[in-house]
């Protein structure tokens, strides 16, 4: 099951789930992530899939190593080893992706109708990158008028956190031991200056027939992901 992003502007924006892979077991079926005991070959033929999906060239995909950072870095074709946790390109044709197994994963996209040259950005979300600025980041990168979605990723029903990660958000976006990392988002988005956001509100923990989840699985699962370009 693919989501798509009608996104507005010359872009192809697709949300991956765990459906439509080559891999087994606990990584089945769709995984993404090499970072895992998944066979590798198995994970390269998802992401040749995935690329397939929206029309890109494998071998072009770039992607990072995800630290929980708030580095946005512009994308090189084919290039992976990057420590960073969000990408983008104004560059036709360069895949990009952002993986995640409960974080959020955001895509960006610059306005074109105030005669912008089109962009996009996707970024890899979790609450230490979100409190230490990656949404800015990330806007600021893109620069101009930008519009977002947030996709799916862990919900306010199901993520706990302690006192320490509590404080570091607005006393209303905690329940109990619960954070509203969806509403903390488009937050952080608003304050960037982005008026245009729009929220899946999926949580993969509640959804283990669609979606990877690193806390309802205890860290052994695969990894989705967010895949775009600029067509």
């Amino acid at each position: 099951m693919i989501l798509r992003w009608e996104a507005p502007g010359p872009y192809v924006v697709a949300f991956s789930s765990r459906i439509g892979g080559v891999s087994e077991g606990r990584y089945a079926s769709l995984n993404l992530g090499l970072r895992t005991d998944d066979e590798p070959e198995r994970v390269q033929e998802n992401r040749r899939l995935l690329c397939a999906e929206v029309g890109a060239d494998p071998e072009r995909l770039a992607l990072n190593r995800q630290v929980h950072g708030t580095v946005v870095r512009r994308a090189r074709a084919g290039d992976r080893n990057e420590h960073a946790d969000g990408l983008w390109t104004d560059e036709p044709g360069i895949p990009i992706l952002a993986m995640s197994a409960d974080c959020l994963p955001i895509v960006l996209a610059r306005l074109t109708a105030a005669r912008s040259a089109p962009a996009l950005a996707v970024l890899h979300v979790g609450w230490r990158g979100l409190a230490d600025g990656v949404v800015a980041s990330g806007v600021e990168a893109l620069g101009g008028r930008v519009a977002a979605v947030i996709g799916p990723g862990i919900g306010p029903c199901c993520y706990e956190v302690g006192p320490e990660v509590a404080a570091r958000f607005d006393e209303d976006l905690v329940a109990g031991r619960t954070l509203d990392l969806w509403t903390a988002a488009e937050r952080a988005l608003g304050e960037a200056g982005v008026d245009d956001v729009e929220r899946t509100d999926i949580c993969t923990s509640c959804n283990p027939d669609l979606y990877f989840s690193h806390r309802r699985d205890r860290g052994i699962t695969g990894r989705q992901g967010v895949i775009g370009l600029v067509a």
